[in-house]
């Protein structure tokens, strides 16, 4: 199985480009931002608006600006960027586009780094990871983005001086302040002309909190309601049982805490494994393999903050449902310790571990398919369905 998209078709159309600036014949540049479906397409949605003025007013001489979302799933079935830049070449030439910047939230590899921007000078094209930009303040960074790219790609400059001067976008559009960003090896057989590209552990934490980030990790919690319903129902029957008054009141700090961390790897570790999440990459390079564990390791992370937020939830809950039903009185008397504040704080606590592991079983209910839904982004999801199809 190969996940460099060397099965995908390629069908890139070239024309020659002539020297100027790109404007249609209407005397307006035409951007369109091919969006993949789901979060790619909320972000160029939100931006559509205001893109406009604001190229206008960067590029200036007079310049008008048309801004178009086209939402389709172009990375259907590939990874690998210089087949993405020949359908996106595909597009602009079947649409008469004058800029196309294509946005998509899969993590892309090129020559072992992670992808940020591929650019094409020559048609106007632009292929732009999103988990690349990191996972917070993604739409600022995404417009920011966009902006520098549309701008760099609005002229062809004529002579080498030129380009060298106009065709370089500024590299603090897509870098962080922890994540340089630098120019990355173009080959021969390229249409790309200028590439971006972030490595080592800072860019690897960039992109994998991007990867989260799409996943959108607090949907994880509707999303498995057969679950959270096995959740509540131990904490309300824990709630109101002595023997686990007389244990949370025994219980040190510190055995609370090994029970917290115990319930949340366990219910972590069930809906990986119960649902098969964990991928096992086929190809032995070291990239396939590199790959592998950082989609496995946005798998973790989505998935333990999503089972984080249930937690904080069941806390929440089991509280107010203790201080509605607990008779202090009773309590005293079978525990020999008063419920004051501290009683109450850490019987909730205690009793949401115990439901923790109670959803984790009850999890077992859940369609794959429904887990995999509320884990991961629409994209991510037919990408692990391509892969499955291809082993």
């Amino acid at each position: 199985m190969s996940r460099t998209g060397t099965s995908c078709s390629l069908g890139y159309v070239r024309s020659r480009a002539a020297e100027g600036a790109r404007v249609s014949s209407e005397g307006v540049t035409v951007v369109a931002l091919l969006a993949d479906p789901d979060a790619p397409t909320e972000v160029a949605r939100r931006m559509v608006r205001m893109l406009p003025a604001r190229l206008a007013a960067r590029a200036g001489r007079g310049r008008r600006f048309e801004v178009r979302v086209v939402s389709e799933p172009f990375t259907v079935e590939c990874e690998d960027p210089s087949t993405l830049m020949g359908r996106i070449a595909d597009r602009a030439s079947e649409e008469g586009w004058d800029i196309v910047v294509a946005l998509t939230d899969l993590p892309l590899h090129t020559q072992g780094r992670k992808l940020v921007v591929n650019l094409d000078h020559e048609h106007g094209l632009a292929l732009l990871s999103l988990p690349a930009l990191g996972g917070f303040r993604l739409q600022t960074k995404a417009r920011r983005a966009v902006e520098e790219t549309v701008i760099a790609l609005a002229e062809r400059p004529a002579t080498v001086a030129e380009k060298r001067q106009q065709w370089e976008p500024s590299r603090a559009a897509f870098a962080g302040r922890l994540t340089p960003i630098r120019p990355g090896p173009v080959g021969e057989d390229e249409s790309t002309d200028l590439r971006y590209v972030v490595s080592g552990p800072r860019g690897y934490v960039r992109v994998l909190a991007g990867m989260v980030r799409a996943n959108r990790p607090w949907r994880l919690v509707p999303g498995l309601s057969k679950a959270l319903a096995a959740a509540l129902a131990t904490g309300a029957v824990a709630t109101v049982n002595s023997t686990v008054w007389s244990l949370a009141e025994a219980l040190s700090a510190p055995r609370l805490v090994i029970a917290t961390v115990g319930s949340i790897a366990l219910m972590i570790g069930w809906l990986i494994v119960d649902a098969e999440l964990w991928h096992r990459s086929t190809e032995s390079s070291p990239e396939a393999k590199l790959r592998a564990n950082l989609y496995n390791a946005s798998t973790v992370v989505t998935v333990g903050i999503g089972v984080l937020v249930c937690y904080a939830g069941l806390i929440v809950i089991n509280l107010v449902w203790a201080l509605f039903i607990l008779n202090d009185r009773v309590f005293a008397s079978m525990t020999r310790a008063p419920l004051d504040a501290a009683g109450y704080l850490t019987l909730s606590w205690f009793v949401a571990s115990t439901a923790t592991v109670g959803g984790a079983l009850g999890s077992g209910l859940e369609s794959d398919e429904a887990i995999r839904a509320a884990a991961y982004s629409k994209r991510e999801q037919e990408r692990r369905n391509m892969l499955q199809d291809q082993e």
